[in-house]
Parts: C-alpha cells; sequence; structure tokens
C-alpha cells in the first residue's frame, strides 16, 4: 500500500476547493458528488432567499454541505493515513 495523503493536505485542499480532498483521498465519486449537492443547494437557497438576506445566507445551503464535505474528507485522509502508519 502507498503512503496516503497527510490529512492536514488533505483537510487544506477541502478547504480550499470543494470534493478535491476526496480525490486526493482516492474517493473521486465521493468528491464529485459532494460538488454536485454544493452546486444544487448552493443555487437552491439562492432562488429561493429573500433580496435582504446576506450572501451568506443566499448561499446557505451550498456552504452547508461544503462544511460537511471538509469534514468528510479529512476523516476519510486521517483514517487512510493511520491505517497506513499501523500496517508499516
Amino acid at each position: 500500500m502507498r503512503k496516503p495523503v497527510h490529512p492536514w493536505v488533505v483537510l487544506a485542499l477541502a478547504v480550499v476547493l470543494p470534493g478535491v480532498g476526496h480525490v486526493v483521498s482516492r474517493q473521486p465519486v465521493r468528491g464529485l458528488i459532494f460538488l454536485f449537492f454544493i452546486i444544487l443547494l448552493g443555487a437552491f437557497t439562492v432562488k429561493t432567499a429573500s433580496p435582504d438576506v446576506s450572501v451568506v445566507g443566499k448561499y446557505a445551503g451550498g456552504l452547508f454541505v461544503w462544511a460537511m464535505s471538509i469534514l468528510d474528507a479529512y476523516r476519510i485522509g486521517r483514517i487512510r493515513y493511520e491505517v497506513w502508519r499501523h500496517q508499516a
């Protein structure tokens, strides 16, 4: 088994670009699914939010899924790294 990417790098990539943390953790389909729902829920909340809502409020659905994807990517990266470390 080759050495996985360090979990902190996975975390940083997931924060900067949605879905990329999953891709470097070798789960690209999961990353694409998260990206799809980020865009879908972000667009939905933009269409349904009232005009006087802040930018964060308008994209709240997408931001929520992005936050969940960051946590998920870090968790997967951490598990893969720890399994590799204990096997070595």
